[in-house]
Order: C-alpha cells, then structure tokens, then sequence
C-alpha cells in the first residue's frame, strides 16, 4: 500500500506539535485533492465561481416563486422546494471544500462530519422523492388537464413535500447512526472532500458487510423505485402527447416536461454512478469528480435548465426587473 505521505505531500507540513496533538485529535483529515496540489487553487476558483451562480440561480427561482402571483401553481412550488434543497445540499459541502482548497488547515470536527454526512444523505433522499412527485404532477397537467387543480390540490401539495422530506431525513439519520457508530481504531484520513458514506465505510476497522448491503438496499430504494415511478409517468404522458393532433399542442406539452426530464436525467444518472457501481469500477479520483459534479454542478444546472427553457420564469424575472426599475426611477 503506498505511504499517505507519499500520495499528499502536505502531510509532511505537520509540525512536531501537531503531530503531538494527533492522539487527541477526535476530527477527521478530508484529504480532497490534495494528491494533486497543483489543482487546488483553480479548483478552489471554480468552485466559488460556480457555488456563487448556483446560490444565484437558486435563490432567484425561490424569490419569484414567492413574489410573482402567475407562479403560485403545484409546479412552481414544488421547483422552489427544489431550488431550496440544492441551496441547502451547496452550503453543506462546499463552504468546507473551499476552506480545504484554500489553507492548510484540512481538517473537520467529529461532529461537523456527522452534520455533513447527516444533511448531505438527507438531502439527497429528498431530491429523489421531490423529482418523483413533480413527474407525478407534470402527468396530471398533461393526462388530466381538466382535473389538474382539483387532484394536485394544495393540501396535497404540502403533503407530498413533507412526505419527501421526512422520508429522505429518516433514512439519513438511520444511516448516519449505522455509519458513524463503527469503530474507526484511529482511522481519521477521508480521501475525500466531504463526509460520505462509502469513504466512511472504509475507515472502519470492522466488518461493513451489513453496512454496505444495507446502504446498497436504500439507494435501490431512492434510486431505482422514484426512478420507475418517473419513467411509467412520462410513458404515460408521451402516450397522451401523441394522441393531441395539433403539432404545435405537442411541442407545448413536451415543453412543459422537458427541463424536468433533463434535470432526472442528470441527477439520477449521478447518484447511479456514485452508488450502484461496485467500488472497484473507478478510482477515487472518479469518484471525487462525480460527487464533486452532484453537489456542485447539479444544483446549478437545476437553475440554468428551468430558466432558460421555460417562458414563465423568464417572463416573471422580466417583470420584478421591471417593477425594480420602476420603483428605483421613481
């Protein structure tokens, strides 16, 4: 096995004190990219770059969702919750891979990597059961446009949304138990930039077989499950869409669908890489990069995907420039 030393010079940077201090350190080391310093500073300038547009996009989709009358639907309200989960999922992670990038200082408190692993697992549980239920609202828009307000009422609305958030926190805080529970036998180096569970999983000086079944049982769960569910709807709905004699009917209400089947597309095929693929497929450094990709580049490309491609949000944006114009003219 090759030295750590050798792998990430900087932990030859440790001072006598600090290595005095190692037996009662109760953190952990987030190794990240240090194998490869020569990349820590781009990176760390993307990363805030990206972080700073995601947190821009976001937050501009949750504000016209409140403020714009003609956005108060099941859709939007449901791509504010979103919007607001991959906010929360950014700030968990990358405010700590940024400070990681840029000092020396690469480590984190027992109870911060806890909290990490614990709002990173649950928000991830969220997203997958939240992009179910839009594919389930965007069936009843198009299959039943009649009835659409009677069924997806907001009652249910609601409903739908803490079901989501309270399945995908229950899981995390299950596994999150289960994971930070092991006996480390003073394992601390994650190669990794954020607490995860398969990293976790390997420090452990025990037998994860359990663990690791298990974890492979909840992804099935969040992955596989949601997924199908998203793929009978948009079956049914192609099936409606191609029965609508107009073309220009058609091309609206594929419209309607096509930025949310580009965003499953995307972060289902992620999280599927990350956790249904048997380690050995790839090596850490993929590893990095694909989760790298889901926590940061995902949550902005949400955003960038439904703005960009949808008439409403661009329209409602127009009018609170507009109305801001108007009050700064005045």
């Amino acid at each position: 096995m090759q030295d750590k030393t050798m792998e990430f010079p900087f932990l030859h940077k440790q001072s006598t004190r600090e290595r005095a201090n190692e037996s009662t350190f109760s953190g952990f080391l987030l190794l990240g990219f240090s194998n490869r310093p020569q990349l820590e500073t781009p990176l760390f300038v993307v990363i805030l770059i990206v972080y700073f547009l995601s947190f821009l996009g976001n937050g501009t989709i949750i504000l016209l969702s409140r403020v714009d009358t003609r956005l108060h639907t099941p859709m939007y309200f449901f791509l504010s919750n979103l919007s607001f989960m991959d906010l929360c999922l950014t700030t968990c992670t990358v405010p700590q891979t940024l400070a990681n990038l840029k000092g020396r200082d690469k480590t984190i408190t027992y109870g911060g990597c806890v909290t990490q692993l614990f709002i990173a697992l649950g928000l991830g549980g969220v997203e997958c059961v939240l992009l179910a239920v839009m594919a389930y609202d965007r069936y009843a828009a198009v299959c039943r446009p009649l009835h659409y307000l009677a069924i997806v009422h907001p009652q249910l609305c609601l409903r739908l949304v803490l079901t989501a958030w309270l399945t995908g926190f229950s899981n995390s805080m299950l596994q999150t138990a289960l994971t930070m529970t092991l006996p480390l036998c003073g394992k601390n180096q994650v190669d990794h930039f954020f607490c995860e569970v398969p990293v976790m999983l390997k420090l452990a000086c025990a037998d994860t077989s359990i663990n690791e079944a298990e974890l492979f049982t909840v992804s099935v769960f969040f992955l596989v499950v949601p997924l199908s569910l998203i793929l009978v709807s948009y079956g049914r709905i192609t099936r409606a869409v191609l029965k609508i004699k107009s073309a220009q009917g058609r091309r609206k209400a594929f419209g309607t669908c096509g930025s949310h089947l580009l965003v499953v597309v995307i972060f289902f095929g992620t999280l599927i890489s990350m956790y249904l693929q048997p380690p050995s497929s790839y090596s850490q450094d993929v590893n990095k990069s694909i989760a790298l990709f889901y926590t940061l580049v995902t949550p902005l490309l949400n955003p960038l995907i439904y703005t960009l491609r949808n008439k409403e949000v661009k329209g409602a944006l127009r009018r609170l420039l507009r109305a801001n114009a108007d009050v700064r003219g005045s």
